[in-house]
This record gives C-alpha cells, sequence and structure tokens, in this order.
C-alpha cells in the first residue's frame, strides 16, 4: 500500500495536504482502508498518524457501513460529494459530528477519495461570531436595527415565558437570577421582584432532599455556564419560600455570548405528583417482593415439613388416653391458647401439634415448626426473627425468621427445652408483646401468632436448675397436654401396627399384608421404649423382610423395654425380665382383667375393654398362656411346654 508521503510526490497531494487548514483523509473505497491522514484530520480523531494508516475505513465507521457505500459511490459517480450522515469514532469512543467532503482522486488504475471534515458544531459557533462581526462593522444603523431585533425578539419571548406552564428562570455566571417567568413564581412562592437580582442556588436550591447541605460546585445549574454543556437533572429538590421542598426535574441550557458561555436558562417542571405516584408503586412493588419471599419461605418450609413429617396425619388408636388427648384437642383448639405437650420422644406429640392447629380458626395460614435441638446456638436468634442484609458475616440478603413466616397462623417450637437461656427473654418479649426486631435491624415488626410448645424434658426440673426461665414456663404452661408412651396403651398396638404395614406396603408398592394373631402377641409383648416411631420402623423393616405373604417381626431383646417400667433390682442386670417371668407376669394380668369382668371376655365390661385390646388379642393370648376362664377346668400353661387346651365361648 503505497503511503501518502509518495502520493504527494506523484499526484499532487504534498505540502498542501500535509499543512492544510483543513482535516483530511483519503480513502481507498476499493479496498476500504484509509490511506493516510494529515495532522489536522489525525488531531480531529484522536489518533496517531500512524495508527491511522492502513485502518480499516469502516471500523473508523462502527455500524455505518451501508452510509459509508453510498457516500463513496456517489463521491466516485459524480466526482465529488459532502453528507453529514457519517460520524467517526475518536480515539476516546464517542462519535463525532462532521461534514465530509470528498471529492475523487484518481491513482493509476484506482481511484481515491481526498475527504476532508469539517466540525459542524464549530461552524456553526463560527457563523454566530461572524454575523457579530459584522453587526460591529455596521456602525451605529445597524446596530440599532439589530438593537429593535433583539427588542422584538425579547417582547416574543416574555409573551412565550408568561405562556409556559414549565417554570423558567435565568441566571448570569455569577448565579445571581435575571428573569423568572410566571410558573414558577407560583412553583416556588416568590415574585420575581424579590427573587431577581438574589444568588438563586443560595435561595432555592441550597440543600438536598434529605437535609444536607448542597455546595455551589456540585450544582448541576451552574456547571452549564462553567463546562458549556446542557445538564438535564430527573429528580433534586427546590425549595419554595414557605421553606416547603418542591420535587422537581429539570434542564440547565447554556447562554452563549461570543462562543462564551455567559449564563443558563433553567426550565423545570414539578414532579410531586409523579414522585408520590413512583413511591407508591416502589412501595407495592417491595410488599409484592416481601410477600414473593415470603410465599417462597412458606412453600420451601412445606416441602420440608412434608418430607419430615411422620407417615401418618391422624392420631391412631382407641385407647381412653388417645379419647383424652381427642377430647383436650377439641377444647382448646378454638380458643388460641398457648399449648404445651409433654411426652417421651416418639409419642406423637408433632401431630398432636397439627391437629391442634387444624382444628383452629388458623388452620387456613401455616404450621410452622421449629425443631430447637437441631438449631445452632449461634443462629437462635437469626432462625426465629430473620436478619437484615449484612447483619453478619454470610448475610448475604435479607431473610424472613420463623415468626414473621408463621404470622397469622402457628409456629410449633418442637424440643423447646433446648432454647439457649439467653434468647428465651426475646422469646417470652414476642409472645407477651407480639413484638420483635430482624437482628441487624431497629425496625420492631408486629406477628401474631399462636404459640404451641413440645418437650420430652422435664421444664419444672429444668427452672429449679436454672435451664429454664420459670416466666416463660409458665407462659407457655397455659394448657398442657401430656401424650403416654405406648406401653401405657397396649390396647391400641394392633391398630398402630395394622396402620404403619399398610402404610409401608403402599408407600413401597408391596403386596398386602396382614397381621396374624401370633405376630400380635409378638408385638403386644415387647415394651416399645421407642414408642410410635419404633413401632412404625419395626413393620417397615417387617415388610420388606416379609416372605411367601408372611411377615417377619424382628424386636430388640424383650426385657430391654421393661427396665424402663420395672422396679430396680440391686446387681449389674438389675430391672431385666426373663421370658418365663415376662410370661408369668401377663398371665397373672390376663387372670385379674378376667376375674374382675366375672369371666366375661367380650362387651363394654369384658376383660378385654379392661385391657383396652380387642377381644380377639385377648383369646390367642389366653391361648398362648394356657388362661382359663375363672369357674372352667384348669389347664396346663404353655409355659410349661405343653399345648393349651381347646378355648370355647
Amino acid at each position: 500500500m503505497p503511503a501518502a508521503d509518495g502520493q504527494g510526490a506523484d499526484g499532487g497531494l504534498g505540502l498542501a495536504f500535509e499543512h492544510g487548514t483543513e482535516p483530511a483523509l483519503v480513502i481507498d473505497p476499493a479496498a476500504d482502508l484509509v490511506v493516510d491522514v494529515n495532522p489536522r484530520g489525525a488531531a480531529l480523531l484522536g489518533y496517531e498518524r500512524q495508527a491511522l494508516r492502513g485502518t480499516r475505513a469502516s471500523a473508523l465507521h462502527p455500524g455505518q457501513l451501508p452510509a459509508l457505500i453510498v457516500f463513496s459511490q456517489a463521491a466516485l459517480l459524480k466526482r465529488s460529494y459532502w453528507t453529514h450522515a457519517l460520524m467517526p469514532r475518536h480515539a476516546e469512543g464517542h462519535l463525532l459530528k462532521l461534514e465530509y467532503s470528498a471529492s475523487a482522486l484518481p491513482n493509476g488504475a484506482s481511484t481515491w477519495l481526498l475527504v476532508t471534515m469539517q466540525d459542524i458544531e464549530a461552524r456553526q459557533r463560527r457563523l454566530i461570531d461572524r454575523e457579530a462581526d459584522l453587526f460591529m462593522r455596521s456602525g451605529i444603523a445597524e446596530w440599532q436595527r439589530a438593537e429593535r431585533f433583539f427588542q422584538d425578539i425579547e417582547r416574543e419571548n416574555r409573551l412565550i415565558l408568561r405562556a409556559a406552564g414549565e417554570g423558567i428562570y435565568g441566571v448570569n455566571a455569577e448565579g445571581i437570577t435575571t428573569f423568572v417567568n410566571p410558573a414558577a413564581e407560583r412553583m416556588l412562592g416568590w415574585s420575581a421582584a424579590e427573587i431577581v437580582g438574589r444568588d438563586m442556588h443560595a435561595t432555592v436550591h441550597h440543600s438536598h432532599a434529605d437535609g444536607r447541605h448542597y455546595p455551589h460546585e456540585h450544582c448541576p445549574i451552574y456547571a452549564a455556564f462553567r463546562d458549556g454543556s446542557v445538564h438535564k437533572v430527573d429528580s433534586e429538590v427546590f425549595w419554595r419560600k414557605d421553606g416547603a421542598p418542591l420535587f422537581v426535574e429539570y434542564t440547565s441550557t447554556p447562554i452563549r455570548d461570543g462562543g462564551q458561555p455567559i449564563g443558563a436558562v433553567i426550565v423545570f417542571r414539578d414532579i410531586t405528583l409523579r414522585r408520590e405516584a413512583e413511591e407508591k408503586l416502589r412501595t407495592a412493588l417491595a410488599e409484592v417482593d416481601s410477600l414473593r419471599e415470603r410465599l417462597e419461605r412458606e412453600n420451601e418450609y412445606l416441602k420440608e415439613e412434608i418430607r419430615s413429617e411422620t407417615r401418618h396425619r391422624g392420631l391412631i388408636g382407641r385407647s381412653a388416653a388417645i379419647q383424652t388427648i381427642a377430647s383436650q384437642i377439641e377444647l382448646v383448639a378454638p380458643t388460641g391458647a398457648t399449648v404445651l405437650i409433654t411426652g417421651e420422644s416418639g409419642t406423637g406429640k408433632g401431630l398432636v401439634a397439627r391437629a391442634i392447629h387444624e382444628a383452629s380458626p388458623r388452620a387456613a395460614r401455616p404450621l410452622i415448626r421449629v425443631n430447637c435441638a437441631a438449631v445452632p446456638r449461634e443462629l437462635f436468634e437469626s432462625e426465629f426473627f430473620g436478619h437484615a442484609k449484612g447483619a453478619f458475616t454470610g448475610a448475604v440478603r435479607d431473610r424472613i425468621g420463623r415468626f414473621e413466616l408463621a404470622d397469622g397462623g402457628t409456629l410449633f417450637l418442637d424440643e423447646v427445652g433446648e432454647i439457649p437461656l439467653e434468647l428465651q427473654g426475646k422469646l417470652l418479649r414476642v409472645i407477651q408483646e407480639k413484638q420483635f426486631e430482624r437482628v441487624g435491624e431497629e425496625r420492631t415488626r408486629e406477628v401474631d401468632v399462636r404459640i404451641i410448645a413440645a418437650t420430652n424434658r422435664s421444664l419444672k426440673d429444668d427452672v429449679r436448675a436454672g435451664r429454664f426461665r420459670e416466666d416463660l414456663y409458665w407462659r407457655l404452661d397455659v394448657f398442657p397436654i401430656e401424650t403416654p408412651p405406648l406401653r401405657e396403651r397396649p390396647g391400641d398396638i394392633a391398630v398402630l401396627a395394622q396402620h404403619a404395614l399398610d402404610e409401608v406396603t403402599r408407600r413401597l408398592n408391596l403386596p398386602q399384608l396382614g397381621l396374624t394373631a401370633a405376630d400380635l402377641d409378638k408385638l403386644a409383648g415387647y415394651g416399645w421404649p421407642g414408642n410410635v416411631r419404633e413401632i412404625e420402623n419395626v413393620m417397615e423393616r417387617a415388610a420388606i423382610l416379609a416372605a411367601n405373604g408372611r411377615l417377619r417381626i424382628e424386636l430388640p431383646a424383650s426385657g430391654a423395654d421393661d427396665a424402663r417400667q420395672a422396679p430396680a433390682q440391686p446387681g449389674p442386670h438389675a430391672g431385666i425380665l426373663t421370658e418365663s417371668a415376662r410370661r408369668r407376669r401377663d398371665r397373672d394380668n390376663i387372670l385379674r382383667a378376667l376375674e374382675a369382668a366375672g369371666g366375661k371376655v367380650f362387651g363394654e365390661d369384658g376383660a378385654a375393654s379392661l385391657l383396652e385390646i380387642a377381644p380377639t388379642t385377648l383369646i390367642s393370648r389366653m391361648k398362648a398362656l394356657g388362661v382359663k376362664r375363672p369357674g372352667a377346668a384348669p389347664a396346663p400353661s404353655t409355659a410349661s411346654g405343653g399345648p393349651p387346651p381347646p378355648l370355647r365361648g
């Protein structure tokens, strides 16, 4: 590619190109290349001259290839052409608004284009300055004509200013007010006589909306006549004469004289109503976001509950203890009173809490469960009350706590005795005052939550030991409900076992299985230290191990449970019953029930009802243990190994 220096020797560019007053480019349109640029052209575009040589002309005009092709073809066809459509990219990245004038430049077999570039805005300023210069040279008559011209313009401008709905005022280069239109007077509360001649910034623009001082040097209005650029601000505050804020949007346009800014014209509009509408919209959107986050948290929580809840939702059993609990639920559910559920692990405290919630007026809102034993000590407050973004390391966003999540519903505090002592006071405050603050936030929030607590510990003992606040204990123990262990309601074992078996066969897609009398006897003879949870596990294991339609029930050593209820015995194996001792105990218990019922097995006052077991279960056990009704012929006990006689009636 030949350089422009060579072209100057052969094609006539030479010194005229190098030292010309107009910025110029030489372009090879066929090769899409910048052949050369003169020093003024390089300065206008902001590049080093050498960097532009060999650059693609289309790269200098990003996104303007069609316009560049049209301009080049027109210049080649007409031998000269001009356009305002092309805007080259300055080295700093912005586009320049220039006028291109091109003339064809033969170069052997091809034709180049010599393109001169003129800054349109600079040319317009020169034209204005030229007109002013002509006026000055034309003498007094011309000045008088110009004065009349400007008087006419001023008169027209005054009419326009008075009719305009926007506020308009002018300031000089010192920030002193030069004129104010009636709309500005109405909006600001100042008359033109009061405000003209005063420092406008110090009068109406002296402070930010929050009361902070607004320095002159930071004001975009004054910046307009300092840098000569138009400044537009979407939202700021002007201060009325009565001290009230006026939220406005404005444009500050510089006024020039001889190319130099001498002041600015400010056009402003009251946006108070729009701002109020936007603020309401922001508030509404914030509420929507809050509700969306809350619903997401509720959905996440409910999914977790579905995964973790026990396999049956209702209270299963026919024993007097279960009927008592059902009656207590019916009494307390509609009241909204705080409930404290006590009992061993696996006795169904969570089911009782759910039953209370579902029978209450709050059933349409969620039941939120907190397993207090599973929450790390340092996260209790955040778990209960939530936290603000940045409250501690790892708090990357606002988080809703369980109390807020349960608003309008029920909060179930499982294993409430595990709550740290230092947090119990805050829990007491929420229960009493129904108010709390998120961690890292000063805003007090109100909440309407019903509290149901559960524990497998003695909270009274914890109070005496100083591990639990006494005032909190009395707040929780408004309506106590105790869930009895399974060993105290043996009559429910068969019902619970069959229910658990039905559930597991359905869930695991296993063939339908049933319990035999021998299975029921085996289950009834066990102490169930794990209560209902244990019986569900045993039945699931038995269903998996079943063969040929028969369950394979595997139980731990039977004496391990009876140690929970048998009186302590001296020695290393205290409290353990042998199999023969257990059979004797069960046999004696059945005989006492038969004697109390007058030998009657069936019916409400029969021995089966007294034992809280099904009559068929009692008959099966009597056969296994060789028990006869009082008055019948004695039969040898199967404890000695002989077969029992047939049972009649």
